[in-house]
């Protein structure tokens, strides 16, 4: 009967013993969010075990400051402002244009709507196979969520779009009222598009049908309700984009007019009029201007007349 409990009491060490070696490889319990610490979150991935961490440093920018976009500025803002109020609303895919002002919409939305209950959870290409705990995180909270996906894309042969499809509608459960999925990308489709794939359209009486390749495609972005498109800047539009930063960064008018050149062939070594170039190129201006002293920064004035050139005119008239 003793040795009994001896080898009890030995196999029960050795347990111990094991499950402190196996307790460092196993994922740490995730940490419940603050909600109260940010109006943004971001969904990070540490051993396994899913989290949302507070961004506590936000990009200030507003609606007025994205110029030349009034009409999707407008369309995204309408739905975003009906999902605050507890109305209907869409899920929404942003394509187009790089540069142009598709991701930073959603950082403006969330400045102008966030002391109204909006919040942003940021949620990586990467991290979409997550997007069921995340939506179920969150489900119930009195805040309104928008699940953002930037720069959103998939190659052939992966498999995560599968995940988004069934977040937007493809679940036998009701979606969240309080989650929407705001999602930006250059495709307008989110996945590659192949000239074979167009050889299994069939023609059928007067109509074309396309091939079951391209349905899958079209299929996913059909789940977002709200479409906009970016299209590029001409060089007025890019120009007076340029102006608004510039006079954003303290630069007086004068001073503005002189960096329309600079501004241009700025935008013509990088191949791009964008909304991004111009930030880009205001920053770099400024930035230059206001290292150099206010002296050298004021324009050269006609060279004035020195007495002893005056005396010397006035003998040679006389």
């Amino acid at each position: 009967m003793i040795d009994s409990f001896r080898q009890i009491a030995r196999f029960l060490v050795r347990a111990e013993q094991f499950l402190d070696r196996l307790e460092p490889l196993l994922p740490p319990a995730s940490p419940f969010p603050d909600w109260a610490a940010a109006c943004a979150f971001r969904w990070r991935t540490r051993r396994g075990a899913g989290f949302l961490q507070p961004i506590t440093r936000l990009p200030v920018i507003r609606l007025g400051d994205l110029q030349d976009i009034d009409e999707q500025k407008a369309r995204i803002d309408a739905n975003t402002r009906h999902f605050v109020a507890g109305q209907p609303a869409n899920n929404v895919l942003l394509t187009g244009a790089r540069g142009s002002g598709k991701s930073s919409l959603i950082k403006a939305l969330l400045n102008e709507y966030a002391p109204q209950g909006l919040r942003v959870i940021e949620v990586e290409k990467g991290d979409l196979t997550d997007l069921p705990d995340i939506v179920e995180l969150i489900d119930g909270r009195p805040e309104r969520f928008i699940v953002f996906c930037d720069d959103l894309s998939f190659d052939s042969g992966d498999a995560r779009y599968k995940a988004l499809k069934v977040v937007l509608d493809g679940s036998i459960a009701a979606a969240p009222e309080n989650v929407l999925i705001y999602a930006t990308s250059n495709r307008r489709h989110l996945m590659p598009e192949y000239f074979a794939e167009n050889l299994e359209s069939r023609r059928v009486g007067e109509e074309i049908h396309p091939g079951e390749a391209i349905e899958e495609k079209i299929s996913l972005s059909e789940r977002f309700g709200l479409w906009i498109s970016f299209y590029p800047f001409d060089q007025e539009a890019y120009l007076k984009i340029v102006a608004h930063w510039l006079q954003s960064f303290g630069c007086a008018r004068d001073e503005i007019v002189r960096a329309e050149r600079d501004a241009l062939n700025w935008a013509l070594e990088r191949g791009s009029r964008s909304g991004r170039v111009a930030w880009q190129f205001a920053r770099d201006w400024a930035g230059r201007q206001l290292a150099v002293p206010d002296r050298q920064r004021r324009p050269r004035s006609a060279p004035s007349t020195s007495p002893t050139t005056a005396r010397k005119r006035s003998r040679n008239v006389a």
